[in-house]
């Protein structure tokens, strides 16, 4: 066996090294012409022994492997965008109220395991059943309930504050009363003691007022108007609903926009359900003509009290800024009234 010099020992190993860096810079074929180079260059002819000198048994006509493009496994899942607001045609009123919720993404989207509910209806009189569409539809208010209680309210209670006789007698007269106790909630009379003075930062023109607490420390606040019409307010809809929740209505006459809108700063509706099952056209608020009452069959469903509103508009052909507090409380960034540009979506239950 011939015996390698020290001198061609290292030229040997700076060659092994120069292909370990040369193959990955010029490719296999590349590096091997370089380290023959060299290996001439030393004063030798030395070559790299082949694949087949050193293990005869070792092919040389290997197939070259394809590599396959990474492939991900995973695949996102179309996610659907509930609608700003939900319509609900042609239907009893429960089924409407079902169909509108479900397709805001059910009332789970708003009442969690264990949370404190407080439903405001307007129940403003206690002379008028509810054919008279002064106050909210029964039924609408039941279906709350159910769907309130099924998606784990510790607890649901229903209330008002009415101008038109006592608590009790309207509850009963309207309806809600029996239809709330039917499904598992609780009407409840709202004690004036409970009307606490109350700041309201972002007021522009109503800085404070006495708002009942229960209210103010509910989880959440569905807000259930009829709609119906209005010597003042042109409209009731969902923001003016909220005059119930106040002691002193009075104070809200002066500039009388703004400061519903003030209102519904301070106490944020967390969905609206606007009742136009029953329309009161004319000789609002407490009506008592059925002639002035046109059956729509309608329920409208947001959690965008401006919004909301300003739907319930059109159905008295209305311009949603032709009501001030609508106006306002879109400039004050209550939500929205750019009906065009919403995601809104119509059910017809019928």
């Amino acid at each position: 066996m011939n015996k390698i010099s020290r001198r061609g020992f290292l030229r040997f190993l700076a060659a092994g090294l120069s292909f370990l860096g040369l193959s990955s810079l010029l490719g296999c074929k590349e590096g091997e012409k370089a380290i023959s180079k060299s290996f001439s260059e030393g004063g030798k002819s030395a070559k790299l022994p082949s694949a087949t000198a050193t293990n005869p048994s070792t092919p040389t006509d290997l197939p070259t492997a394809t590599v396959p493009e990474p492939t991900s496994t995973w695949t996102p899942k179309p996610t659907s965008v509930p609608p700003h607001i939900a319509v609900a045609r042609n239907g009893d009123p429960e089924t409407m109220v079902r169909k509108a919720l479900a397709a805001l993404g059910g009332m789970e989207r708003f009442v969690k395991q264990g949370d404190d509910v407080i439903i405001k209806p307007n129940i403003c009189v206690g002379y008028h059943t509810y054919e008279y569409a002064a106050t909210t539809n029964p039924w609408v208010v039941g279906a709350l309930v159910k769907l309130a209680l099924g998606a784990g309210a510790r607890r649901v209670r229903v209330m008002d504050y009415p101008f038109g006789g006592p608590a009790p007698q309207a509850y009963a007269k309207s309806g809600i009363q029996k239809q709330v106790r039917a499904a598992g909630g609780k009407m409840e009379v709202m004690s004036g003691f409970k009307f606490v003075k109350t700041n309201i930062e972002k007021g522009k023109s109503l800085k404070s007022c006495r708002i009942y607490d229960e209210v103010l420390k509910a989880d959440v606040l569905i807000n259930v108007p009829i709609a119906k019409h209005h010597g003042m307010a042109h409209l009731t809809l969902g923001m003016k609903n909220l005059m119930g929740v106040i002691y002193n209505r009075p104070q809200i006459h002066n500039n009388y926009g703004q400061r519903l809108a003030d209102l519904n700063s301070r106490v944020r509706s967390d969905l609206v359900v606007v009742d136009a099952v029953r329309m009161l056209l004319r000789n609002g608020p407490s009506g008592g003509n059925l002639g002035d009452v046109r059956k729509a069959d309608t329920v409208i469903a947001s959690p965008d009290v401006v919004a909301a509103d300003s739907y319930a508009a059109t159905l008295f052909n209305v311009e949603p800024n032709g009501l001030r507090y609508v106006r306002a409380g879109s400039e004050m960034g209550l939500g929205r009234s750019d009906l065009g540009n919403l995601k809104i979506e119509e059910i017809n239950v019928g």
